[in-house]
């Protein structure tokens, strides 16, 4: 019987074999980049908004606190988008006239609320609690950058599983005290010039020394910290964060 295909064959076969599987592996790796990439994520893209709002005007120049306008955000499941008498309560007396602000105005003349468009459109298969991060010692920063910075805001995380369980792997690392310095968009942490003392058992801690800053008296048994790793580690038992094993599983998140 007459040989159908030449010696070389099996050599062609084994060849585009090779090429087949290294076009599946590139197409997967390409996929999987595409996939973290901005275009997907829309990190750092800046969405249009019915009024071009500055968190750089508001927060850096004017020194507003996040919870001036985000009400909602020590005592429930989302930050909240200020209603518009937020925005009124000054601009009834300032840029009375502004055509940038005619949205606003109309807005609150009819009773009518604002369409923002959403930075963080997370999946209905994700649970996220912004209560229990800001009450955990989550600072706004450590997910939404620096929003002192930006004229408009863009999102600074990707928000993807792979970014989450990162911190979740190890909370020390942004943990900060309670209080001002969660809303402290520029807070850098403890160091040498500028510790932070924390008062063993209550989770109270001072910037300034150690002393309780709503009494004035001295702490009980007051710890000094120099750098953030160690001053986290402590917090995560003061503020009785879950282990890792327990806050990476996957009920924490997907319900």
């Amino acid at each position: 019987m007459p040989q159908v295909f030449n010696r070389g064959a099996n050599g062609l076969a084994r060849m585009s074999l090779v090429i087949l599987g290294l076009v599946v592996t590139s197409l997967a790796l390409t996929l999987n980049e595409l996939q973290r990439s901005p275009y997907v994520t829309k990190q750092g893209e800046r969405l249009e908004q019915p009024v071009p709002f500055s968190h750089q005007h508001h927060v850096a120049g004017l020194g507003l606190d996040c919870r001036y306008c985000h009400t909602s955000v020590e005592n429930s499941s989302f930050a909240g988008i200020p209603p518009t008498k937020t925005c009124m309560n000054c601009h009834s007396e300032i840029w009375t006239n502004a055509d940038i602000l005619e949205p606003v105005r109309a807005s609150y003349r009819n009773n009518t609320p604002i369409w923002w468009t959403k930075l963080h459109d997370l999946p209905d298969y994700v649970y996220f609690n912004h209560e229990i991060h800001v009450n955990k010692g989550i600072g706004c920063a450590s997910c939404h950058g620096p929003v002192d910075e930006m004229p408009l805001t863009y999102a600074h995380a990707s928000l993807q599983m792979e970014w989450c369980l990162d911190c979740h792997r190890n909370p020390a690392k942004n943990i900060r005290p309670r209080g001002d310095p969660i809303y402290n968009i520029g807070w850098k942490g403890p160091n040498g010039e500028h510790p932070v003392y924390c008062e063993d058992g209550t989770g109270n801690c001072s910037l300034t020394g150690p002393y309780d800053q709503l009494t004035g008296q001295k702490m009980k048994n007051a710890r000094e910290f120099v750098d953030q790793m160690s001053m986290g580690k402590y917090l995560v038992a003061q503020y009785h964060v879950r282990p890792p094993n327990e806050i990476q599983s996957c009920e924490t998140c997907h319900r």
